[in-house]
């Protein structure tokens, strides 16, 4: 049985671990007494955290990868070795309408966030299998919850995700291999990839901020939760479903959930 993952003497791999979220739950972990591989598109950026943890002590290192190219990721993987932690952190986001967003940004989004996570975790998992234990963490979304406005290429990758690692979970679970799963579903988080987002009740639906995320998923993998979704408020949205289809739509306009990308700027393909 799944019971979690102590982090204290683990090596533990996070992609996109140069910046955000990525990179606190990297000084955390590390903080933690874990070996801490960075992965990200940005050398320079997973250099400087790998950096930050020797620095304090701890055991990092770094590797510069296209987490978007399969043959790339297999490489670095059996460069890397065996890990007994992956998070799959790295993603992106357009902001853009449907017919505004290009071809590109659609095939981007869906590379980064979706496709990814089969590529990681093919290349990760079978030594966890053969170890028959660790984690497999998924940093998906709100928006792989409910769909909203112009994020029909993110809400949809993000659907994907949390539909990625339920089954995953449910894989892992029939053959008892003992690995266990964490798919993690935040609102919006205060970081330039959502910068000049709103909320329209904060107090309810506030903007989270990173270090409260990264610490509640550093604390979920050494738990043993399967799900996180922050703020608890969200976890509403499944039970909305049992409302007709146009009264679901108006309790998601009611919260302002549709206008909250109105006024978004962010950086446009920036890795979370």
């Amino acid at each position: 049985m799944y019971r979690g993952t102590r982090l204290r003497g683990a090596r533990i791999l996070i992609t996109g671990g140069a910046s955000g979220i990525g990179r606190l739950m990297a000084l955390e972990a590390g903080r933690r007494g874990a070996e801490v591989v960075v992965w990200d598109i940005s050398d320079d950026g997973a250099v400087a955290v790998a950096a930050e943890i020797v620095a304090a002590g701890g055991l990092g290192s770094s590797y510069q990868v296209d987490i978007t190219d399969s043959a790339h990721v297999a490489e670095v993987a059996r460069e890397t070795g065996d890990v007994d932690v992956l998070v799959n952190c790295a993603g992106v986001v357009s902001g853009k309408p449907l017919l505004e967003a290009s071809e590109e940004s659609i095939r981007r989004t869906f590379e980064v966030n979706t496709l990814a996570l089969y590529w990681v975790t093919r290349a990760l998992l079978p030594g966890m299998v053969a170890r028959q234990g660790g984690t497999v963490v998924t940093i998906a979304s709100a928006a792989g919850l409910i769909g909203v406005a112009r994020q029909t290429d993110y809400s949809a990758s993000k659907f994907a995700a949390v539909g990625f690692t339920e089954s995953l979970r449910a894989e892992l679970r029939a053959d008892g291999h003992g690995v266990g799963t964490l798919v993690v579903c935040p609102y919006y988080i205060n970081t330039g990839m959502f910068e000049g987002v709103q909320t329209k009740y904060p107090w309810l639906l506030p903007i989270l901020e990173e270090q409260e995320v990264a610490r509640a998923v550093i604390e979920g993998i050494e738990s043993g939760r399967e799900q996180i979704i922050l703020p608890p408020f969200a976890r509403l949205v499944p039970v909305m479903r049992f409302l007709p289809t146009r009264w679901f739509d108006r309790v998601a306009d009611v919260l302002g959930i549709n206008h909250g990308m109105d006024h978004f700027t962010g950086r446009v393909a920036k890795r979370r």
